[in-house]
C-alpha cells in the first residue's frame, strides 16, 4: 500500500501520531501545530492503510464548521464521498442517536430542539406558573443551573438540597421545567447530551450495537469536553474501541461553561495502554511570539508539558504601550493600526483587537467611528438568531406540531392581531391548571366562552390560520413551505409596510430564509429518516446554538479572547492588560481560575502571526468610577528582552498624605516633559481649581485654548475641563 499521499505532507511528529498503533492515543497539539491535519490524515490512514471502513469511524468535534471542514478534507484526501459517515458535533451526534431511538429514549417522534433563547422564554413561563417572583428567580439563572446539572448527569430526583432553601427551590423549578418539556416534546441542548447518555446507560443492547459499529473514535478539542461528554465517550469506547484524542491542555479556557481540563490530564490514567504524542512545531507565529507564550504558560502547574517552536525567524518584538487611560489606549491602537496599513500590504480584516470583557469594545468603537475606520464586533447575532427568522421558524414548528408551547406563545400575536397579554396569560394559566398544552387550552377556552367576543375571535382566527397553514404546506417542497409560511402568516407584509432600513433588512432576511431552505440538503448522516422540514428546523436550531461567526468583510475585528480561539491574524492588539481586568478580580485569589485566565492570555498571544501589540491603562473608568490598577501580572511573566515599550512605563503611586478621594502622581519621562501651550500644565502635574480644589492632570485632548484636560480632583473626582475657561493654577 502506497502511504506517500497520506504521510508526505506531515512533519515527523505528525507522522508518528497519524501512523500509531490502534490503541488509545492522546495528541497534545499546540497552537498552530496542525491538529486538524493530524485528525484528517489519521482517518485517511485508518481507511487506506489499516483497511477500516469509514462507516465504523466516529469523529466528534465541537462546531458544525469544524466538522464540515474535516469532512471536506477527508473526502479530498481519499477522493471519495463519505456521506453517511458519523462525523459531527457532540450535540449533532446525540441528536442523531435520539432520532433513531426516540421510543427507547422516551421521547416523542416529533421532538423539537429548544434553542437557548426559547429555553429562557419557556423558563419564564414555568417560573410564573409556579407563582414565583421572576425578579427573585430570574429565568436566565434557572437555565444556567439546570444546564449545569444536566452537564453533570443529574436529574431532579438525583439531587439533594442539603438543607439549602435556594437549592430546594431550584430543584423544584428544574422538575417543573422538565415536565413542561416532556409534555410538549421539547429538548434543549444540554438535554440532547444527557438523554443520549441515559439511552446508552439504560439500554445495554443499544450500547453494544454502537460499540460494535464504532471501532475507532476520534475527538477534536478534547480539552473542552465536560463531564457528561467524557462519560459519553468512555461508554462508547468501552474496553475495545480506541479513542484518538487531539487537544491542548494549555488552551482549556471554558471552565465557566463546564469544560474540565482534568479530562485531558487524566487520559493516560483512564485509558490504559495509551500512547502520548506532542505537536510542538508551530506554523503560525514568529519565534518572539512563541517565546512569550511559552514563558507565560510555564507559570501554570500540572501541565502536560510542551514548548512551541518554529523554524521561521524571530520577527518583530512585542510592542507594549502604557496608556494614560482607556481613551488614550483606543487612540493609540487606531494610530498604530493606520500606520500598519499604510506601511504594509495588509488589510483591515488582518487585524484583531482582543479584550477580556465585551464592555471594552465601546471606547474602540467610538474612536473608530470618529476616525472612519470600518470595524466589526465579532460574535453578533447569527442569521438563525435574528428575531424575524425565529418568528418564521416558530410558525413552521407550530404548523408541524401545535403542542409546541414556546412557538405558540412567540407568534400568537406576531404580527399584531389583537391578542393581548391578558389573553395569553389566561391561556397559559388554564394550560397549567389543567395539565394541557397551550393549543389544547386555547381550544377549551374558545369552547367555554371565557373570553370576550373580540379576543375570542382574534384567538380563533389565529388557530384557524395555523390549521390552514399546516394543511397547505404538507405537500409542498421545503423552500415552498417556507415561502408560503412567511407570506401567508403576514410576516413579510408586516415588515414590508415599514420604510425603515431595519425593516427592509428584515424582509431581506425572511427572503434569505427561503434561499437557505432551497439550498438545504437533507444529509443522511445527521438527519437520517427525517422529513425535510423537520431536518431544516433541526439544522436551524443547531446552527443558532453555535457561536461561530460568518466570514467577515474588510474591517477590523473586535472580539473577546474567548471568541478568538481557533482564529489567527497577522496583527493582534491584546488590550486592557491590568490586574483586576485581565486577570479578572474574581480569579486572582483562586489558583485554578487564575491558571485558566493565564491560559486565556496564552490563547490571545498565539492568535498573532506576525506582530503582537499589548497595552494597559494606568487609569480606567469602570462602572462609574476611575480605577487605578497595576499592569497585569501576566506582563511580568514575559521576558523583558522580547518586549519593546512604546513609551517608558509610568509609575503610578498614591500620595504620601491621606485625602477623601484617590489622588495620583504620575512620573515618567514623557508625562513630565509635555507642557500644554506653555501654560506649565502637564500630564501628571498637580493643578488647583477654584471650585474643585487640587487634582492631578491625567489626559488632554485638542490644542490651544480649546484643549480639554482630564483632571482627577481629590474631593470632586474626575472632570473634563476646557482649558480656556477652567482657570487652573499650576502647583507642581
Amino acid at each position: 500500500m502506497d502511504v506517500t499521499p497520506i504521510l508526505d505532507p506531515l512533519n515527523e511528529a505528525q507522522r508518528e501520531a497519524v501512523s500509531c498503533d490502534t490503541v488509545p492515543a492522546l495528541v497534545i497539539a499546540g497552537a498552530g501545530s496542525g491538529k486538524t491535519r493530524v485528525l484528517v490524515h489519521r482517518i485517511a490512514w485508518l481507511c487506506e492503510v489499516v483497511g477500516v471502513s469509514p462507516f465504523s469511524i466516529l469523529a466528534v468535534t465541537f462546531t458544525n464548521k469544524a466538522a464540515a471542514e474535516m469532512r471536506a478534507r477527508v473526502e479530498e484526501l481519499l477522493n471519495n464521498n463519505l456521506a453517511g459517515m458519523w462525523m459531527g458535533t457532540f450535540h449533532g451526534i446525540s441528536h442523531r442517536l435520539l432520532r433513531a431511538h426516540w421510543q427507547e429514549a422516551n421521547l416523542k417522534q416529533s421532538f423539537q430542539i429548544l434553542d437557548s433563547g426559547d429555553q429562557i422564554r419557556l423558563m419564564k413561563r414555568v417560573i410564573q406558573g409556579m407563582g414565583l417572583d421572576d425578579t427573585k428567580w430570574p429565568a436566565k439563572n434557572a437555565c444556567w443551573f439546570i444546564n449545569s446539572q444536566k452537564e453533570e448527569g443529574l436529574r431532579p430526583k438525583d439531587m439533594s438540597d442539603n438543607g439549602d432553601i435556594t437549592q430546594r427551590q431550584l430543584i423544584k423549578i428544574y422538575a417543573a421545567y422538565q415536565e413542561a418539556c416532556e409534555q410538549t416534546g421539547l429538548v434543549d441542548f444540554a438535554e440532547l447530551l444527557l438523554r443520549s447518555l441515559e439511552l446508552l446507560k439504560h439500554r445495554p443492547d443499544i450500547l453494544a450495537h454502537y460499540q460494535t459499529k464504532f471501532r475507532h473514535i476520534l475527538v477534536d478539542e478534547f480539552q473542552d469536553t465536560n463531564s457528561i461528554q467524557y462519560q459519553w465517550l468512555k461508554l462508547l469506547a468501552g474496553e475495545q474501541n480506541p479513542i484518538f484524542a487531539v487537544g491542548d491542555d494549555d488552551q482549556s479556557i471554558y471552565g465557566w461553561r463546564g469544560a474540565r481540563v482534568e479530562n485531558i490530564q487524566n487520559f493516560e490514567r483512564d485509558f490504559k495502554g495509551s500512547q502520548l504524542f506532542k505537536l510542538e512545531q508551530n506554523y503560525r507565529s514568529t519565534n518572539t511570539i512563541l517565546s512569550a507564550a511559552n514563558s507565560l504558560i510555564d507559570n501554570n502547574h500540572g501541565r502536560m508539558g510542551k514548548k512551541l517552536w518554529t523554524d521561521g525567524d524571530d520577527g518583530e518584538p512585542i510592542y507594549l504601550y502604557a496608556s494614560f487611560n482607556e481613551q488614550d489606549e483606543a487612540r493609540f491602537v487606531a494610530d498604530k493600526l493606520k500606520h500598519w496599513l499604510d506601511t504594509t500590504s495588509g488589510r483591515r480584516d488582518d487585524v484583531a483587537i482582543l479584550y477580556r470583557s465585551n464592555a471594552q469594545s465601546r471606547v474602540f468603537e467610538e474612536v473608530f467611528i470618529s476616525q472612519s475606520i470600518p470595524y466589526r464586533v465579532y460574535g453578533g447575532l447569527r442569521f438563525f438568531e435574528r428575531a424575524e427568522i425565529k418568528d418564521a421558524l416558530a410558525y413552521l414548528r407550530l404548523a408541524k406540531n401545535v403542542d409546541d408551547n414556546p412557538s405558540f406563545e412567540r407568534i400568537v400575536n406576531v404580527p399584531t392581531r389583537g391578542i393581548g397579554q391578558r389573553t395569553v396569560a389566561l391561556v397559559r394559566d388554564f394550560a397549567k391548571e389543567h395539565q394541557l398544552t397551550m393549543w389544547q387550552a386555547a381550544e377549551k377556552i374558545l369552547q367555554s366562552s371565557l373570553l370576550a367576543a373580540r379576543a375570542s375571535n382574534a384567538l380563533a382566527q389565529f388557530m384557524n390560520l395555523m390549521v390552514k397553514l399546516s394543511k397547505e404546506i404538507s405537500e409542498l417542497e421545503l423552500s415552498e413551505q417556507v415561502d408560503h409560511i412567511i407570506q401567508t402568516s403576514g410576516l413579510v407584509a408586516h415588515h414590508g409596510k415599514d420604510a425603515s432600513e431595519k425593516a427592509k433588512s428584515r424582509v431581506e432576511n425572511l427572503e434569505e430564509l427561503v434561499v437557505a431552505a432551497r439550498g438545504f440538503v437533507v444529509d443522511n448522516e445527521l438527519y437520517e429518516g427525517m422529513p425535510p422540514l423537520d431536518a431544516f428546523l433541526t439544522h436551524a436550531a443547531l446552527e443558532a446554538g453555535e457561536g461561530q461567526g460568518a466570514k467577515w468583510d474588510d474591517c477590523v475585528q473586535l472580539m473577546t479572547l474567548h471568541a478568538a480561539k481557533g482564529l489567527e491574524f497577522p496583527l493582534v492588539f491584546l488590550v486592557g492588560l491590568e490586574d483586576g481586568l485581565f486577570p479578572s478580580s474574581m480569579s486572582m485569589e483562586e489558583p485554578g481560575r487564575l491558571e485558566e485566565e493565564r491560559r486565556l492570555c496564552y490563547v490571545g498571544i498565539t492568535r498573532a502571526r506576525k506582530q503582537l501589540v499589548m497595552s494597559y491603562a494606568e487609569s480606567r473608568r469602570q462602572y462609574g468610577s476611575d480605577n487605578y490598577n497595576p499592569p497585569s501580572r501576566f506582563l511580568s511573566e514575559i521576558p523583558s528582552e522580547l518586549i519593546a515599550e512604546v513609551r517608558p512605563r509610568a509609575k503610578v503611586t498614591q500620595p504620601r498624605y491621606q485625602s477623601s478621594a484617590p489622588s495620583m502622581m504620575i512620573n515618567g519621562s514623557r508625562a513630565n516633559s509635555e507642557a500644554l501651550n506653555d501654560t506649565g500644565i502637564k500630564i501628571g502635574g498637580r493643578v488647583a481649581h477654584a471650585k474643585f480644589g487640587e487634582g492631578v492632570v491625567l489626559d488632554c485632548e485638542g490644542k490651544g485654548n480649546s484643549a480639554r484636560v482630564h483632571v482627577h480632583f481629590e474631593s470632586a473626582g474626575s472632570k473634563w475641563l476646557v482649558l480656556a475657561y477652567a482657570n487652573l493654577n499650576v502647583i507642581a
